[in-house]
């Protein structure tokens, strides 16, 4: 497979370490590209529903793949989401090419983008916590019904369905008018002089144009990896909202080196730290 060279690449919500991650789709994306950054843009591992007893192989080869973009050269910003917030506290921590960040500013040929995850403008999330978890242990029990019931369903439709996608549509549609969290984010991004916002969270990618009282916001919502496979790209001068194609390549050429268990994790852990820090 080629890879496209593109300056920028924006993904978030991954949720590694949970029964709806799609790491063979993830990793299609990130062996497409060679970005010259590359931002992870919150709730990578989840660690709302982290468990060592869950955590196989396809999504430790997602961890590997990043590994080996920052070996060449890659500068990887991951930015905390609300699943990950655990690492919040490691704000501006920087080990190699790889740095922790709450949110990143980029000035891009006089764009001044602001890339942040989202949540801080999530009402349930800060007044109703307990709600948001329990609709993500929710997510998660339908998404092991749906891994179960998987084959069945590439058998009688001939591709995968994936039943919360499938749930949502009757309930979120796509509105004219910017909503609520997006006026709020477009407001603010007036206020501090960007020109483009980016972030996740709602799942949902979306991009437009946010008229505030003096200016116009470039917004885009980069979506997802468990239901969208969506990707912000800037590349020649503009920003822009990519959709991968959703059939897997179930031929990957696979790596056969991975150990099992706690040394699994000790060597992912070694080959991340001794490795960008000696």
């Amino acid at each position: 497979m080629l890879e496209r060279e593109i300056e920028v690449a924006v993904i978030s919500d991954i949720h590694l370490a949970t029964h709806a991650c799609k790491p063979k789709k993830v990793l299609k994306y990130l062996r497409s590209v060679s970005p010259k950054i590359l931002v992870l843009n919150g709730d990578i591992i989840d660690s709302w529903r982290f468990s060592r007893n869950y955590f196989p192989k396809p999504q430790l080869k997602v961890i590997r793949q990043i590994i080996k973009m920052m070996e060449k050269g890659i500068q990887i910003y991951y930015i905390t989401g609300n699943h990950d917030e655990f690492l919040r506290k490691f704000n501006h921590v920087q080990i190699g090419n790889l740095k922790i960040a709450n949110q990143l500013i980029l000035n891009l040929d006089d764009n001044k983008t602001w890339i942040f995850h989202g949540d801080i403008f999530d009402l349930v999330i800060h007044e109703s916590k307990w709600l948001a978890k329990v609709g993500a242990a929710l997510y998660g029990f339908l998404s092991i019904i749906n891994n179960f019931f998987s084959p069945v369903f590439k058998k009688i439709r001939g591709k995968e369905i994936i039943l919360f996608k499938s749930i949502k549509k009757h309930f979120v549609s796509e509105k004219p008018h910017p909503s609520d969290f997006e006026k709020k984010i477009g407001e603010v991004a007036e206020l501090q002089g960007y020109q483009t916002v980016i972030c996740g969270h709602t799942h949902i990618p979306r991009e437009k144009i946010i008229d505030t009282r003096n200016t116009k916001i470039h917004y885009i919502n980069c979506g997802d990896w468990l239901e969208n496979f969506t990707a912000a790209e800037y590349n020649n001068k503009k920003w822009s909202l990519y959709y991968q194609d959703e059939t897997e390549d179930e031929n990957q050429a696979d790596e056969t080196d991975f150990q099992e268990g706690k040394q699994l994790y000790q060597s992912l852990v070694k080959e991340l730290v001794y490795t960008n820090i000696l």
